[in-house]
């Protein structure tokens, strides 16, 4: 089995190419044209807006299986949206119907399984064409929503996760009709066995195309809408402190020490043990605290001690 490199920006466009000619395909996806001569993987991707790290990402996992599992934050969302978008626009308008092409005239007509291997054949494509208009209309308006700020209530990447894959059972089923079954025919066999080598290298594409959804571009949207929620929540918290700036000197020492512990989880019993204190003296505590602040919750406290600086909110589970 051939072994892959790991390829890296200062790498030249045409040893990857060389190495591995199916990212070829990748090249257009990405909206990177041919004529590049010797220059650089980051030479061609800055010449055409393209960033770099997001481009090896996807070219690296499709070649060899390579994936860092800390780079979500990393990833380019514009980038990835291109990719995807010129993807789906190749399949449905350019290989689809270049495949239907290739399987009518390889069939003989004169067969009746010839028209319900068509008809087959239709019904995959409708089924593709509806899930990939769903990202479209759906996911992508959503991801883009996401990086100019506006948060869609109501839905979010785990909804797509969840439904994704499955696509290509109808794929799978039309070939294995056509091995099995199809009637041997001396003066098209040649143009079948074509057709169906292209129907195995779409299969093949497709899983990829699946994979880079699903370990590429869904982590990267998960991890902007992790930072979106904490986003949100650092706004709210910094109206609350500019609302009623002088709330933190209001509360003693201690008192403050007490937030921290039921912020914490602690129940009155660990915070008197905690604090050298007793239990009632916690109680006595509490209420002063709720009177001061007029915060009765837990998470009213979490963001009043979030807000003056008693807790990091990166220690906070949101």
């Amino acid at each position: 089995m051939k072994e892959h490199k790991v390829y890296e920006a200062n790498d030249k466009m045409i040893s990857l190419i060389a190495d591995n000619c199916d990212i070829l395909q990748s090249l257009g996806r990405f909206g990177l044209n041919l004529g590049f001569g010797d220059k650089t993987v980051w030479e061609v991707c800055e010449e055409h807006h393209v960033d770099t790290f997001t481009f090896l990402a996807v070219v690296n996992y499709s070649v060899n299986g390579y994936l860092d599992p800390d780079a979500s934050s990393r990833y380019s969302l514009p980038t990835l949206l291109h990719y995807l978008k010129s993807s789906h626009e190749y399949y449905i308008n350019f290989q689809l119907p270049a495949i239907r092409v290739q399987l009518d005239t390889a069939l003989d007509h004169n067969d009746s399984l010839a028209h319900l291997i068509m008809q087959l054949y239709d019904e995959y494509v409708r089924e593709m064409c509806h899930h990939m208009r769903y990202e479209e209309k759906t996911v992508f308006p959503y991801v883009e929503g996401l990086l100019t700020g506006t948060v869609v209530s109501g839905y979010d990447i785990e909804t797509f996760s969840k439904n994704h894959g499955h696509i290509d059972r109808r794929l799978k089923e039309l070939k294995n009709i056509i091995i099995k079954y199809f009637p041997n025919n001396q003066y098209k066999n040649n143009q079948l066995i074509d057709a169906l080598h292209t129907l195995y290298d779409t299969e093949t594409w497709l899983e990829m195309h699946t994979q880079v959804e699903e370990k590429i571009f869904i982590p990267a949207i998960k991890y902007l809408e992790d930072k979106s929620k904490k986003d949100d929540v650092s706004t709210r918290i910094s109206q609350m402190i500019n609302s009623n700036p002088n709330a933190k000197d209001c509360l003693s020492e201690r008192e403050k020490e007490v937030i921290i512990c039921l912020v914490q989880g602690m129940i009155n019993k660990e915070i008197a043990d905690k604090l050298c204190i007793s239990v009632n003296t916690v109680i006595t505590h509490r209420k002063n605290i709720a009177k001061k602040l007029q915060i009765h919750s837990p998470a009213g406290l979490t963001i009043y001690a979030i807000a003056n600086n008693l807790i990091d909110i990166s220690s906070v589970k949101l």
